[in-house]
């Protein structure tokens, strides 16, 4: 079995009958008129679509859209700029350590009350007697 689709010398030969060389220049014409409308941006085909009245309508943004967006450009960073530096400064060993104290004595606490809870809650259980069961 020939695979038209891996050789395109006999892809162009199907198609266009395999008669000398019309058929590579045929094929060639047609991928050189098919790939404009395969490229990435899609503005030219869609200008021309919208020109021609199939394409969307371009609706106009109401009055408070307008008025609620600034009037000046967004304050974009530039590709290849660095990021301003930060005023806040990094924690020294002794402020870290503070911290992790800090957190560490929060886990504690957190810790200790969670038991309590699990500990108040099978008391309350304990109390309770499940439903008879639906006959």
């Amino acid at each position: 079995m020939r695979r038209a689709f891996l050789k395109p010398d006999l892809l162009a030969a199907r198609l266009f009958g395999g008669r000398g060389p019309a058929p590579a220049i045929a094929a060639t014409v047609l991928g050189l008129l098919a790939a404009p409308l395969a490229a990435c941006s899609g503005d030219a085909v869609r200008t021309l679509a919208t020109d021609a009245g199939y394409g969307p309508r371009v609706v106009a943004a109401p009055d408070f859209v307008t008025e609620s967006r600034s009037k000046e450009a967004p304050a974009f960073m530039p590709v290849g700029v660095d990021a301003p530096k930060r005023p806040v400064r990094a924690k020294s060993s002794e402020g870290q350590k503070a911290l992790e104290a800090e957190l560490e004595g929060a886990r504690g606490r957190n810790e200790s009350r969670g038991r309590a809870a699990e500990s108040a809650g099978r008391g309350a259980a304990a109390a309770i007697k499940p439903a008879p069961a639906a006959q």
